[in-house]
């Protein structure tokens, strides 16, 4: 039989909790109107880096860094020929992490009509297998996504075969998974001293900046990262930009179907 003094504790653990959850509530929805308010608040004269205007499709990438976006002002936001028309979103990282942001991020950009891709923060200290399953559980890609996205950049103490190996089991899991190879997200540096000639055949999406035409690389590339001090409306800090090496058609081809 529960005594009165166990009910007495109960109510008061009860009671401490809701109290937590709702201040917890109150703080949030606070510093979410706060980040709406910058986003609308953020209108710029310029991108604010350097175009490489000889490519005709360019875009973003974000991730939680970037807080509330106000994706139709990036939509809308065009200077000269340069507007912005696709978007990579961070997605997971890791064994179970998800990004905050993601889910509100990749619907409200499709919603603004930017052709969305989802990427996965590589870990090489961790299976490549379960960071694969935790992409997947949480990233229901549809025909007119782009492929999806591994942004491998660091060894993490891990030797370069091991990395390699746990590399190519996210990939090959993914693969079987979407149906399309992934795109490998990594820096000239990394990609050349690193994974080099075992993942040449994976469609590569190069971070390499200050750079006039294009990037300083031996392979073939489709994306390329060429900015990390951009600015578009709607997002209220700096942000990467991208361009993707090809016209419209072969844009619409790289798409899921």
């Amino acid at each position: 039989m529960v005594n009165s003094r166990t009910l007495r504790i109960g109510f008061w653990f009860i009671l401490c909790c809701s109290i937590i959850s709702f201040s917890w509530y109150i703080v949030h929805t606070l510093k979410l109107q706060k980040e709406e308010e910058q986003a609308e608040a953020a209108v710029y004269s310029a991108f604010g880096t350097e175009i490489p205007i000889r490519y005709p499709i360019h875009g973003i990438d974000v991730s939680s860094h970037q807080n509330t976006i106000s994706w139709r002002k990036v939509a809308a936001m065009k200077v000269k020929s340069v507007q912005m028309s696709f978007a990579f979103i961070k997605a997971t990282e890791g064994l179970g992490n998800t990004d905050e942001y993601f889910r509100k991020n990749y619907s409200n950009a499709k919603k603004a009509g930017l052709t969305c891709g989802a990427y996965h923060f590589f870990l090489a200290t961790k299976s490549g297998v379960i960071q694969a399953n935790n992409y997947i559980k949480n990233t229901a890609l549809t025909k007119g996504d782009l492929p999806p996205v591994v942004d491998i950049e660091q060894l993490y103490g891990v030797a370069p075969f091991t990395m390699r190996k746990r590399l190519k089991e996210f990939l090959t899991t993914l693969e079987a998974a979407y149906k399309t190879k992934p795109i490998i997200y990594s820096y000239v540096d990394f990609y050349e001293h690193f994974l080099g000639k075992d993942f040449d055949d994976y469609p590569l999406w190069v971070a390499h900046y200050e750079e006039k035409d294009k990037p300083r690389i031996g392979r073939d590339w489709v994306f390329w990262q060429h900015s990390e001090e951009g600015h578009v409306n709607g997002i209220s800090t700096s942000v990467d930009f991208n361009v993707f090496r090809g016209d419209s058609l072969a844009f619409q081809e790289l798409l899921l179907k």
